[in-house]
């Protein structure tokens, strides 16, 4: 799962993904884009460690991707962004950072804070972007369904479809609005339009920020995730041991971490669920797509697993936490035996059986 965090310039996006990932804050005018892997806290997993001692624990991971602050106030700007925009093609989501706090020593972008014309900004120059992706492409389809090729017949489903969405970026509807089947997505997956990509909204509060609620109805649908983060403050607490910082979230009444915010968001956006598989080797959570097969999620483990599936043998994660071990869990009737098309859930605890 890789998430890439865009933002205009000065809004705190690089602050966000060192709170999030232990590391330094890149200097000021950084061009280089920065990557980390950011755990997945999971309670799950650190009473599953403590229960089976095993001899590694591996958490599930989202690889973050900062980019260098994005200005699109000249032209020299501009086309900065767009080189920025053809080198994230590959990533899963999007996470938009929104500028909200005031602080006289970090000068805003175009000299205000604005969180409703940053966002509404930032929303056009995707949709732009993926415009431009989409006119480069029709041309290029007009010239091929006027040739006799193998491919002919496909290329002018490809081109009617490549024209409903320049209709819909011209009516600054994003992508993913338009495509509605499994072969429509599949015909224009990898072309990496921002605009099809699952994205997260996190608004960069100030300390004073903490109990505001943020209203972005008249730029914004209702389906995407708003997540509010203090960058700041979060970067302090992250500089301190887990029961310092415990304190001071206490007392600053902050229930959830950044990273657990971010980290749901971003769950809840790609419509991710994990499995857990234990033993005195290894406990490990596995990220999968909710409604993903058993022998699909075998897959994730190992390719052979997956090819020789014969059984998955799973209970709750809340069965063995509430009932103490597995043998309670057995004598309770809690574990079963599941076949190829059993639909994994969340905290699934699964041992699979395979031949190969």
């Amino acid at each position: 799962m890789k998430a890439a965090l865009l933002g205009l310039l000065q809004s705190g996006k690089s602050t966000i993904m060192a709170s999030l990932s232990g590391k330094a804050i890149p200097p000021i005018g950084s061009v280089a884009i920065e990557e980390a892997l950011v755990p997945v806290p999971d309670e799950r997993i650190d009473w599953l460690t403590e229960h089976y001692k095993p001899k590694k624990t591996v958490n599930a991971t989202v690889d973050c991707l900062d980019l260098p602050g994005l200005n699109f106030a000249d032209e020299h700007g501009r086309a900065a962004a767009r080189r920025l925009f053809n080198q994230i093609g590959t990533a899963d989501m999007l996470v938009l950072v929104i500028r909200s706090f005031e602080n006289q020593a970090v000068p805003p972008y175009r000299n205000s804070v604005n969180p409703s014309r940053d966002l509404a900004e930032l929303k056009t120059e995707l949709l732009l972007a993926d415009l431009e992706l989409v006119t480069t492409r029709i041309e290029k389809l007009e010239k091929q369904v006027t040739k006799p090729t193998k491919t002919q017949a496909k290329d002018k489903v490809e081109l009617e479809l490549q024209k409903k969405l320049q209709d819909a970026i011209e009516s600054e509807k994003p992508i993913n609005t338009v495509i509605k089947t499994e072969a429509e997505l599949e015909i224009i997956k990898s072309l990496g339009f921002l605009t099809l990509k699952p994205i997260v909204i996190a608004i960069n509060i100030g300390e004073d920020q903490l109990d505001e609620n943020f209203d972005f109805a008249d730029t914004e649908d209702n389906a995407l995730d708003f997540i509010a983060i203090c960058a700041k403050l979060e970067y302090e607490l992250a500089q301190l041991d887990a029961a310092s910082r415990e304190e001071f979230m206490a007392d600053l009444g902050i229930t959830e971490s950044a990273k657990s915010k971010f980290v749901n968001s971003c769950y809840s956006a790609l419509g991710l669920i994990s499995f857990l598989t234990v033993g005195s080797d290894e406990v490990r959570a596995w990220p999968i797509k909710k409604g993903t097969n058993a022998v699909n999620a075998a897959g994730k483990v190992h390719s052979d697993i997956q090819r020789g599936f014969i059984r998955a043998e799973t209970f709750a994660f809340d069965a063995l936490k509430e009932l103490g071990d597995e043998k309670a869990v057995k004598a309770a009737g809690k574990t079963r035996l599941e076949g190829k098309e059993y639909t994994v859930k969340d905290g699934d605890i699964i041992d699979f059986r395979f031949n190969v």
